[in-house]
């Protein structure tokens, strides 16, 4: 992350490759990180959040703009899908913990949802 991206809310934001020397964050950055999510939990090495909807139709939508978001940002969460349900669950395999990457994608998924 540049220093001018800290600047940036998390939506505006965008996911870089976890490659070469990077470092998974450490408990105190991911701490403070949390509370700018509201719902995301922090479990063993993955950002989680369960979304419930109304039908399937709505959930399959929503899986689908993820879907879109992932593709995007080139990181893909683990999904947990049913009838009216779908758990997110982000982690940065490559380097076996959470990264940026996480909480960027998370605040991109929540921001589908945000009503004005």
């Amino acid at each position: 992350m540049t220093e001018h991206d800290k600047d940036l809310p998390w939506t505006q934001r965008h996911c870089r490759p976890c490659e070469g020397g990077v470092e998974p964050l450490g408990v105190t950055e991911i701490e403070a990180r949390l509370p700018g999510l509201p719902g995301w939990s922090w479990q063993g090495d993955a950002l989680v959040k369960a979304f419930d909807f109304k039908n399937y139709y709505q959930t399959v939508a929503f899986v689908n703009a993820v879907a879109w978001i992932a593709h995007r940002e080139d990181h893909h969460p683990d999904l947990e899908v049913s009838y009216r349900r779908c758990v997110v669950r982000y982690s940065t395999h490559a380097i076996g913990g959470l990264s940026d990457n996480d909480f960027i994608c998370a605040a991109r998924v929540d921001a589908l949802l945000a009503q004005d």
